[in-house]
């Protein structure tokens, strides 16, 4: 099975950290990000695996040549030239899914005890385009789905801003996780997106007629690793 690690944004967030390293490279419990996430995702079958890079992009590739490629198929895509952002750096790497199956996209900064291979499964037996997991907790953004948990829009909390898909009566409200399972065939799908845009904006262009699905992981244990006070919150929660 294949996978894409989205390891290129600059880590904002994370400063100091990132001052002289990319996120993909912050240290949790001992080892780089980019390694639990890896590890992660052999330990459910995925073998072949691209992670996409842009700030300190040497150091990345220094780091999967000292451990050998975590002794699976790692194919680089290299955004040096131009961050893409989610949306756009996965367009970039769309030859790497030729395969016709799907494949799951996981964000570096995520650490979880969700089992991507039931995720994965899911998404087959679905036949959604896309299989996002979510949860309800607290978020200043929040993907929208109907009672059939089905992609409807997106709502910024804080700016009260919101995009509507689908006219509905129900707008439930659910924070990503920055995982999920998409179809190929959203490749053929991605007609005016160009250069550099958000896989957000994406979803919500292509809920309007394509299934999109939330699949409810609030039972996980889920945490976005982007700060660094969330760095030692995460090695209590998941036992590192």
């Amino acid at each position: 099975m294949k996978a894409m690690v989205f390891c290129a944004g600059l880590g904002t967030r994370l400063k100091p950290l990132t001052n002289d390293k990319p996120k993909a490279l912050v240290s949790l419990a001992g080892k780089p990000l980019i390694e639990h996430v890896v590890e992660r995702l052999k330990s459910f079958g995925f073998t072949d695996i691209i992670i996409n890079v842009h700030h300190f992009a040497d150091k990345v590739e220094e780091l999967l040549t000292q451990k050998n490629n975590f002794e699976v198929n790692i194919t680089i895509s290299d955004e040096r030239g131009l961050l893409l952002d989610t949306g756009g750096g996965l367009k970039k790497a769309a030859s790497f899914f030729n395969d016709g199956k799907p494949f799951l996209i996981h964000n570096v900064d995520i650490i979880s005890d969700i089992n991507l291979g039931d995720l994965y499964k899911r998404n087959v037996e679905s036949g959604a385009l896309a299989s996002l997991a979510v949860s309800n907790r607290l978020s200043s953004r929040y993907f929208l789905f109907d009672n059939h948990m089905q992609l409807v829009g997106w709502k910024n909390i804080k700016s009260n801003e919101q995009k509507i898909a689908r006219v509905g009566d129900t707008y439930l409200p659910f924070a990503f996780n920055g995982i999920h399972v998409v179809n190929p065939s959203i490749f053929n799908q991605m007609e005016g997106f160009e250069g550099k845009f958000s896989i957000v904006d994406l979803y919500l262009h292509l809920a309007k007629s394509s299934f999109i699905e939330g699949i409810d992981v609030s039972k996980n244990r889920i945490i976005d690793v982007g700060k660094p006070a969330a760095l030692l919150e995460a090695e209590k929660l998941m036992g590192y």
